[in-house]
């Protein structure tokens, strides 16, 4: 399989590295052309829009921000669309609402291209040593013929149904991350009220019943202000796409999203 890869970003970048390591015929495509500079060593190649990566392409991996950004890459002029054959597949890394992935299904399919939904999770460092979660939504078929793609850096590689099903399951998992930044906080700041240094609590809760990722993440920190300066618009996006995904569904989001909401505030964000 020849696969394409857009989006060289902290995550996408070892992403698109560990494809190539793996064996794979590799084009790459970025709009700034640094980006392309730590694959100077490798077999992959580049081309000039995105339209010609997809040319050379059967799977094409995204990983830039936002929806308007796969939509661009995929729609726009020179385009995934415009040179991706019959039969190609595109997978969305992005964390984007499953709506986005949905209308550009319709319009993919229109050309006989498939989308799946494949966003991660793991950072950087889970992507460079082969750990990212990758959280599929798709047809079955489509989804095992990528699927061994997927796998030179995820592990797990979970289907997890339909498309769009990974993006609900990625903003679920963000959602609770987002409230349990807040519950972290607040406990290390009742312990230093209650005389107990909130490093030293970290370090006792972390090997405790009440360990999680966002306490670890917020013990590094020492506290949320610099969460809030790296992740928090993404976090707020994020929350904001959960909260109108419950209330289109008529569903109640609990706890979880007024905690979240909480969290976003104490970071100076609000949803």
């Amino acid at each position: 399989m020849r696969v394409g890869f857009i989006g060289l970003g902290s995550q996408g970048g070892p992403m698109a590295r560990r494809i190539v390591d793996a064996g794979y015929e590799v084009t790459l495509w970025a709009r700034r052309k640094e980006s392309l500079e730590p694959y100077a060593d490798t077999a992959a190649k580049y081309a000039d829009t995105p339209a010609k990566l997809a040319e050379a392409s059967d799977l094409v991996c995204l990983c830039v921000v936002s929806d308007d950004d796969v939509r661009s890459v995929i729609t726009g002029e020179n385009g995934v669309l415009e040179g991706l054959r019959d039969g190609g597949i595109i997978a969305i890394h992005s964390t984007i609402h499953p709506d986005t992935c949905k209308e550009l299904a319709e319009v993919a399919g229109e050309k006989g291209v498939s989308i799946i939904d494949a966003p991660v999770s793991g950072g950087g460092m889970g992507a460079a040593a082969g750990t990212l979660l990758v959280m599929l939504g798709g047809d079955d078929k489509t989804v095992e013929v990528a699927r061994p793609v997927f796998e030179t850096y995820g592990n797990p590689v979970v289907h997890l149904g339909d498309l769009g099903a990974g993006q609900v399951a990625k903003l679920l998992n963000n959602l609770l991350f987002t409230a349990n930044l807040s519950t972290a906080a607040s406990t290390l700041e009742l312990g230093k009220s209650l005389g107990v240094d909130p490093a030293k609590l970290g370090e006792v809760v972390s090997h405790g019943t009440a360990n999680s990722f966002a306490l670890g993440r917020v013990v590094s920190a020492g506290g949320l202000e610099r969460i809030a300066g790296h992740a928090g618009e993404l976090l707020r996006k994020d929350v904001t796409l959960v909260a109108s995904l419950a209330d289109n569904a008529g569903a109640s989001a609990g706890v979880s999203l007024s905690t979240a909401d909480a969290t976003l505030e104490m970071m100076g964000y609000q949803r």
